[in-house]
């Protein structure tokens, strides 16, 4: 059987990087006392895997891993079980199971968003509706958007346009009352063209020549999406299971 996991990651665990988050569920199965499979093997493990890694330092509501188990609890009940194992900074917010021919959400991410904002201490360089028009000129009227993205080992030019579906600006409050610009990014997310949002405002800040700082930028993930049948649009991961009674 199939389960699809929604969970939120917020506060100090934003500092906890993939491998150990992926460590932390597996004890949390074992904690819940969730009748997960285990591989076959010399050395059997868990069979879990996450849609997209989180960068460590990024906040989310949308993060989703895939299991598969013998039998399973009610909805209700598993959520109550995992959450009372969980950490602050870690909610379990669905579980559900998922068709026996479903494949893992790993293998169908097609599309994330987020949101970008300036964090406490910081101020943004410049108004909401100056970022608003760096957006249209640099972005919206422009028929390519060329970008140099630099790796560990080359250069590689990509095209923003094909892999940027939205990039808006507006005023944020936030939780110290002050109203900040906050950038909404829907982007390509996956194993092929995997695009960054910060590299996307980066490449903002660069046209209306201001200069980006990666530390007053917090970066929330809203949530992660496969293609809709059809090729009509996305569909958000935690909206393809079923609740289990």
């Amino acid at each position: 059987m199939k389960i699809r996991i929604k969970f939120r990651k917020y506060g100090v665990m934003k500092f906890i990087g993939h491998l150990d988050i992926m460590r932390y569920f597996q004890k949390a199965m074992r904690r819940a006392e969730i009748d997960i499979c285990y591989s076959e093997g010399f050395s059997p493990h868990q069979i879990m895997s996450f849609a997209s890694p989180l960068g460590v330092g990024i906040t989310s509501d949308g993060e989703y891993l895939d299991i598969e188990v013998n039998s399973t609890l009610s909805t209700e009940d598993a959520l109550r079980a995992l959450n009372d194992t969980m950490v602050e900074g870690v909610e379990i917010v669905d579980y559900v199971q998922l068709p026996d021919n479903a494949k893992t959400a790993m293998s169908i991410v097609a599309a994330a968003d987020y949101d970008l904002y300036f964090k406490e201490g910081y101020e943004a360089p410049v108004e909401v509706e100056q970022f608003a028009e760096g957006i249209e000129n640099f972005f919206t009227r422009r028929s390519e958007v060329l970008i140099t993205k630099k790796t560990k080992k080359s250069e590689k030019v990509m095209d923003l346009k094909q892999l940027v579906y939205d990039f808006k600006v507006e005023s944020k409050v936030r939780e110290d009352s002050v109203s900040v610009p906050s950038f909404y990014l829907m982007l390509s997310t996956g194993s092929s063209d995997n695009l960054k949002p910060e590299l996307v405002v980066e490449a903002l800040f660069e046209a209306l020549g201001l200069t980006y700082d990666a530390n007053a930028i917090q970066i929330h993930r809203r949530d992660v999406y496969a293609s809709a049948s059809e090729g009509k649009g996305y569909i958000s991961l935690g909206k393809m299971g079923t609740k289990i009674k």
